[in-house]
């Protein structure tokens, strides 16, 4: 076990030093934007294939040559440094080589969820303040309805055909010339300069535009490409979306600076991965939240044991989840990190420790300095001491993460904020520690043990008091998702009248084999008796995200009341040590406050 612990020791070290030294560039100012480093990758590795997918291959060459046209044509329609150019468009190769070739001329592109419709896109595009959007054709449908809500100056054009409703960039770029712009032509972006915007997603309100330089882009691509080793032989599949950091950036990125390959998907599917992967011959693939699960929760499959994966690389894996996956799965490396799209900071467990997020080698401890201060769940903030301070907590207890902001161009300790400033204000913690110092609020729960491993215990807003004592919604959905016939669960915290807090309530998918009463006496088993639900709600589907986070909205909405929809609701009969149905007439006396709860 000892010399175990020592090979993934040595492995851990030589990983940061290769991220570290892949980064340097960046930080002594001689690192080029990922646009302009396009240039030598097609000098470089020429007719090697950059990005796959069923829409079409694009080799390095290809890949350059169409960004490179979309920049000359965006330098044609008088877009420059400083202009604001949205695309809702699904994952393919031409994806990549839009932004690429727009945020080579100044331009900052914002990277819209094609999940949404409605306010929520209007909300997106509004906030971002664009001169024209770029769409997809098969997303015309969406962007109906929400065009009226938006400036009659701004423009739309269209990717792909539309029956001749909107002028197609596509077409209009593929007449452009494919040589690159020269710096006379066009001044090549500084590494500080805005890049793209990439959107929040949007679980507990509507989207933020979340700044990212080109120094973020650059880092990220060869951070990552660092940390896993990539080469020139590696293939990573992308089925994450590419409106999102890590399927749009540190999924592509980090293949194309080592001369790798990104097999593209347009959206993750658990029945066909195993497949793809292999017939793809992917030596990689990221993951996100809770496609683990999904995978591991498939029947067996005649391709899962035949694949070339060295290595899975994500984050949001739960400790349940990660030593059966990786068994039954035979993936010789997990990579499991923690970071956000506009954090200053991230935790990388090199050493593959199941269930810990990350933690700091010592020797780079003093530049990330990063801390765990107590929460006060009453005033949904940092607590203060009589001096005003923040308290950090000890090692083995909860506390949200904090990362100092740091003043420095160069460092990745910089905050970049949102589109909006009121929401960049928000997210900064003042006078932490000392007059006028400012450190980045992650608003996530974490713990970390004796070893240094960071823990992800839950988001703020989703832990809840209740009975006096701290719940959290992590810990619960997981002991829920271990009962026979629970496919899938969430869980989160409703008010109830005249009580303090919020009484949990879940949500759970599942199947013709699961038993309310093998439940109930699992959960007793299982939880304290505060943490346990007091209603359930047996819903079809779990609604999530782009980014497979849980968006919990409208059960929020819905509460507990047997009105609101059409779902079997049930309650906690802590007397009769059961759940029984809870129909209008029990509602009525709950609200009333009968029942002692």
């Amino acid at each position: 076990m000892r010399a175990a612990g020592s090979e993934n020791t040595r492995a851990a070290l030589a990983a940061w030093i290769r991220a570290l030294s892949a980064t340097a560039p960046l930080a002594d100012g001689s690192g080029v934007a990922l646009p302009v480093l396009l240039e030598q990758l097609c000098e470089r590795h020429g007719d090697a294939e950059a990005l796959a997918s069923a829409r079409g291959n694009l080799t390095y060459r290809a890949l350059a040559q169409s960004a490179h046209r979309y920049a000359r044509w965006g330098q044609a329609q008088g877009w420059g440094a400083g202009d604001v150019i949205a695309l809702l468009m699904p994952n393919c190769p031409e994806y990549l080589a839009i932004w690429l070739g727009l945020t080579r001329l100044g331009v900052v592109v914002a990277l819209l969820n094609t999940h949404l419709g409605g306010g929520a896109l209007a909300h997106s595009i509004r906030i971002a303040t664009p001169r024209a959007v770029l769409v997809d054709a098969a997303l015309l449908p969406a962007v109906a309805g929400v065009r009226e809500q938006l400036p009659q100056s701004l423009r739309w054009w269209a990717i792909g055909d539309n029956d001749g409703a909107l002028e197609r960039a596509d077409l209009q770029a593929a007449q452009a010339a494919d040589r690159a712009l020269a710096a006379h032509e066009c001044a090549l972006p500084a590494l500080s300069s805005p890049a793209l915007y990439i959107y929040t997603s949007g679980t507990t309100g509507l989207p933020k535009a979340a700044n990212v330089s080109h120094r973020r882009v650059a880092q990220w691509s060869h951070w990552f490409a660092g940390m896993m080793d990539v080469t020139a032989s590696d293939r990573m599949y992308d089925c994450l979306p590419m409106y999102h950091s890590i399927g749009g950036v540190v999924a592509t990125g980090a293949l194309l600076v080592s001369g790798g390959s990104v097999v593209v998907r347009e959206r993750f599917s658990a029945r066909e991965f195993w497949r793809d992967v292999v017939q793809e011959r992917c030596t990689l693939f990221q993951y996100i939240g809770e496609l683990c699960r999904y995978l591991l929760n498939q029947p067996a499959d005649a391709f899962e044991g035949s694949h070339q994966l060295r290595l899975c690389c994500g984050n949001g894996l739960r400790a349940g989840v990660w030593e059966a996956f990786q068994a039954r799965f035979r993936i010789p490396q997990i990579l499991e990190y923690y970071a956000s799209t506009e954090g200053n900071f991230s935790l990388y467990n090199c050493e593959g420790r199941p269930g810990a997020i990350g933690r700091f080698p010592a020797f780079l401890s003093h530049r990330l300095p990063v801390a765990l201060v107590a929460y006060d769940e009453e005033r949904a903030a940092p607590r203060r001491g009589a001096d005003g301070r923040c308290e950090r907590v000890p090692r083995g207890e909860i506390g949200e993460a904090i990362g100092e902001i740091s003043a420095e161009a160069t460092s990745s300790g910089r905050f970049e904020g949102y589109a909006d400033v009121q929401a960049t204000e928000r997210k900064i913690l003042r006078d932490v520690f000392a007059d006028g110092d400012a450190w980045y609020r992650t608003g996530d729960l974490m713990r970390q043990d004796a070893q240094g491993y960071f823990y992800f215990v839950d988001r703020v807003g989703d832990t809840f008091r209740w009975k006096g004592e701290n719940v959290s919604t992590t810990e619960v959905a997981a002991a829920l998702a271990t009962c026979p016939g629970v496919h899938d669960a969430a869980a989160y915290g409703v008010t109830l009248p005249g009580a303090e807090g919020r009484a949990g309530m879940a949500a759970l998918v599942v199947d013709a084999s699961f038993d309310l009463q093998q439940l109930h006496g699992q959960l007793a088993a299982a939880l304290p008796d505060y943490a346990r639900p007091l209603f359930l709600r047996i819903v079809p589907a779990l609604t999530l995200t782009g980014t497979f986070k849980l968006n919990k909205q409208a059960l929020l909405a819905q509460g507990y009341d047997p009105g609101a929809g059409s779902d079997a609701l049930y309650f906690d009969d802590r007397a009769g040590r059961r759940y029984v149905a809870l129909d209008a007439a029990l509602h009525a006396r709950i609200v009333r406050g009968e029942l002692r709860l």
